[in-house]
């Protein structure tokens, strides 16, 4: 995987106690926006990064007919997501 770092457009759903996950997101790859459906969740940890907690989840979506895994950042303190890694 590659490391990114790219903010992303998201349509997350939140639990009853404020937890996100996510659904889909919105990010240009190449100069070309693409919407990628995350079909599943694999594992969500909790990290805190110079002071920064950040909510990480490593995933698969099928993207191109390819099954693939990547890593999302949700950044508590701003609300912000991030696509960490492809």
């Amino acid at each position: 995987m590659k490391v990114l770092m790219k903010p992303v457009e998201m349509v997350a759903r939140f639990s009853q106690d404020g937890t996100p996950r996510p659904v889909k997101y919105r990010v240009t790859l190449k100069d070309e926006p693409v919407v990628i459906q995350v079909d599943k969740v694999l594992f969500r940890t909790e990290e805190t990064l110079a002071g920064n907690r950040r909510i990480l989840y490593r995933c698969q979506s099928e993207i191109n007919g390819v099954l693939r895994l990547f890593e999302l950042k949700y950044e508590l303190s701003t609300c912000r997501w991030f696509l960490f890694k492809l």
